[in-house]
């Protein structure tokens, strides 16, 4: 499936299309969006999202750990 057109595709622009598409994932992925939501808007598996993009989530650690002590989505031990 062609999503540009020659001229866009010849442009700066469309010589950067993979930038931007890593660009807008890596936000999804830091803005808390679970990795399955993002790898399907994505066309991929997450298994291979992760694989890509793992080391370009940063700052939720500090939200995780709120999480942790207040005992949000932690699941009850049997």
């Amino acid at each position: 499936m062609k999503v540009l057109t020659p001229d866009e595709f010849a442009s700066p622009l469309g010589k950067r299309v993979y930038d931007l598409r890593h660009t807008r994932l890596t936000k999804w992925l830091n803005d808390g969006i679970p990795p399955a939501q993002v790898a399907e808007w994505a066309g991929n598996s997450v298994p291979i999202l992760l694989a890509i993009y793992a080391r370009c989530v940063s700052g939720q650690l500090s939200e995780l750990k709120k999480r942790m002590e207040a005992g949000e989505d932690i699941p009850e031990l049997p």
